[in-house]
């Protein structure tokens, strides 16, 4: 199996057991070993009393990219210490793309960064993530190639 069949293969079955993305509206756009991208439409219902997003929908789907490109190299991670910096509002009906890229991987750890922006592809935040690869295989009774 390639490395991209593994990545897709894993992230299918993450979104598939993962009812908070799916909940959230968050579409798979890309999938690759250590990368992701997904997108997602802020409803009125994510709003908080200011009357933009809550933060916690942009670091929700931050955090499922994250989960997703960690995971794509077949070894189940999780994340051990996120961040993220807020830098312009969200308001409702936009169209939120985060996009991770993956800075370093050891055997036991990785450093990703996840850049979310609007649908005129101005950051609205920026995320960053390390996660600690367990070891175990996603699919332990097939043999890993990457």
């Amino acid at each position: 199996m390639s490395a991209q069949d593994l990545a897709t293969r894993v992230v299918a079955r993450m979104y598939d057991n993962d009812p908070f993305s799916r909940w959230l509206g968050i579409e798979r756009v890309h999938v690759g070993p250590g990368t992701c991208t997904l997108r997602m439409t802020v409803s009125p219902t994510m709003l908080n009393g200011f009357g933009i997003a809550h933060g916690g929908i942009s670091y929700s789907l931050a955090d499922s990219c994250l989960a997703f490109a960690s995971n794509a190299h077949g070894v189940q991670a999780v994340s051990v210490e996120t961040s993220i910096a807020h830098t312009r509002p969200v308001k409702p009906g936009d169209v939120l793309t985060a996009t991770a890229t993956e800075l370093e991987r050891s055997t036991r750890f990785g450093r990703y960064d996840v850049r979310v922006t609007d649908a005129d592809g101005r950051t609205v935040a920026l995320f960053r993530g390390t996660v600690f690869r367990t070891g175990t295989p996603w699919f332990p009774d097939e043999p890993m190639n990457p």
